[in-house]
């Protein structure tokens, strides 16, 4: 089976390089959420480096809260916010190939119809496929979509992932991470597979997963 190894990059976490050699597809924030305009063409430029794939990876204005906060936006202005970012990173050089929202965002446009609209409306306005998890409400809006699954979070019983401020958000091993993507892969017909590149265990697990997965049958391939 074909499957997609991500990273949220481009976010001054340090190790974008590293991580770039384990996967296939970098999410690359667009500046708004974290990071900045240099950091987004220093991404840019190793992942075009390195051959790997691009998707854009647009959160809420908030540096504050690294764009994990929830925010009351209309939804022509989340398509504007969406639309804002991913030409940002097409300036910065960037043949983005998907669109993957982040943080708080991310979690709207699973859930919420109208935030979901203005993700898809601005995927589609670049012919871009969008990313998130199965069944979501953005799923539903998508001309085009690509289930993902997460290796370091944990998930509810309802299929959501289980809210950071709790003490088992994070996966905390190796082993257990793998056990979950082949759950994810099996059970919930995951295609592309996301380590958090901020997560202090990223470069862990990215290898982890690089070593595993093609063991086990699978083949590493970006799906864009």
């Amino acid at each position: 089976m074909l499957i997609d190894l991500n990273a949220d990059l481009g976010e001054g976490a340090g190790n974008d390089a590293e991580l770039m050699r384990l996967i296939t597809s970098a999410n690359i924030c667009c500046g708004e959420h974290a990071g900045g305009p240099d950091e987004m063409r220093a991404a840019v430029a190793e992942a075009r480096r390195q051959g790997i794939v691009i998707g854009a990876h647009p959160g809420y204005a908030d540096w504050a809260n690294f764009g994990r906060v929830a925010a009351e936006l209309e939804p022509h202005a989340v398509k504007g916010l969406c639309f804002r970012q991913i030409a940002s990173l097409i300036a910065a050089g960037a043949e983005v190939k998907y669109l993957k929202p982040h943080g708080a965002l991310y979690h709207a446009a699973m859930r919420d119809p109208a935030t979901a609209w203005g993700v898809a409306q601005a995927a589609e306005a670049f012919a871009l496929p969008c990313v998130g998890l199965p069944g979501s409400e953005l799923e539903k809006v998508c001309e085009s979509y690509i289930a993902e699954g997460f290796a370091d979070r944990r998930y509810s019983p309802d299929g959501s992932l289980v809210p950071r401020d709790r003490p088992d958000a994070m996966i905390e091993s190796a082993e257990e991470a793998l056990a979950q993507v082949e759950w994810l892969i099996r059970e919930r017909g995951v295609r592309t597979i996301c380590v958090h590149g901020d997560n202090p265990a990223a470069l862990e697990f990215a290898c982890a997963l690089r070593e595993a997965l093609p063991a086990r049958g699978h083949t590493l391939r970006a799906f864009a």
